[in-house]
């Protein structure tokens, strides 16, 4: 019987991350790396591709890169087939690409409302489906979705996006409900709010020293009072890519911070001058890392 660090391995295991030349993406397959994956991604163009290959060589990782729209299926099925071919069969697949539009509702168009749901719901639905097939003759394998905090709440400007990550919700469940007896696994990870290049504009200071207000807005509405980091979602993605999780399915998990958990406070209660030093305590780790 295998100890229990050993549930946690992925040695050997072919590991698809969508998506993931950079963020996010980048940080679960670091991790899967690291206890031994052979990491697979795609991108949209060869510019973010070779970006990828740079940021993997750095970490030196050996990474398997191409250029892959998830929203074509012709794209997904025939870079599937030659992943089978070059690296061999895909026993994990992490749903990681995705984008977002903040646009009123009564003001977006239906073109950037389907390139949201196309990208972020039918994406995860077709390389799902082009993965399935080898995952149920071999009797196993995991599939992981980015959900997120709007796969259960509502905020304004974010229709589309919200809408895509609920429907992916359901997606998440019903392929545990109809492949779970293949030994197939589907969960999803849903990110709180996570301090990344994308989000910096958000915390930085004002021109008077204070805090941004959306920074103050989400600190007041988290237990933890800060962002996440992606180390923090690093240990979630291998648990649910691992023999720890079998018995584990169709479960969204939310690593937020205790937010969905809680009503807020007045941020005008907030003591600031804790977040300082949290903030050059998480340098530091990036400065010895």
């Amino acid at each position: 019987m295998a100890g229990i660090i050993d549930k946690f391995r992925l040695d050997g295991k072919v590991a698809w991350i969508t998506g993931a030349s950079y963020g996010l993406g980048l940080a679960y397959a670091t991790a899967y790396a690291e206890v031994g994956a052979k990491i697979v991604f795609n991108d949209i163009n060869q510019e973010l591709v070779d970006r990828g290959i740079a940021e993997y060589e750095k970490l030196g990782i050996k990474a398997f890169g191409k250029v892959c729209d998830v929203t074509k299926e012709d794209q997904v099925v025939a870079f599937v087939k030659e992943v089978s071919e070059k690296v061999g069969d895909i026993d994990i697949l992490v749903n990681n690409a995705g984008i977002i539009k903040r646009i009123p509702m009564t003001e977006m168009s239906l073109g950037d409302w389907n390139a949201v749901i196309n990208v972020d719901l039918t994406g995860p639905f077709i390389c799902s489906k082009a993965v399935l097939p080898a995952m149920i003759k071999k009797g196993a394998g995991k599939i992981i979705n980015a959900c997120s905090m709007m796969s259960e709440f509502g905020r304004e400007t974010v229709s589309a996006y919200a809408a895509a990550k609920g429907g992916l919700k359901m997606l998440t469940r019903n392929i545990c409900s109809e492949y779970g007896q293949y030994n197939i696994q589907c969960n999803a990870i849903g990110p709180g709010y996570i301090a990344t290049p994308q989000t910096a504009p958000l915390r930085e200071k004002q021109a008077d020293g204070s805090m941004h207000p959306f920074d103050r807005f989400i600190r007041s509405k988290t237990p933890a009072q800060r962002w996440g980091h992606t180390e923090d979602l690093m240990g979630l993605a291998v648990f649910l890519a691992s023999p720890a999780s079998d018995f584990i399915n169709g479960q969204v998990v939310y690593i937020d911070g205790g937010i969905s958990a809680y009503i807020g406070q007045d941020p005008s209660n907030l003591d600031e001058s804790k977040f300082a030093a949290e903030e050059e305590r998480q340098a530091d780790v990036k400065v010895n890392d």
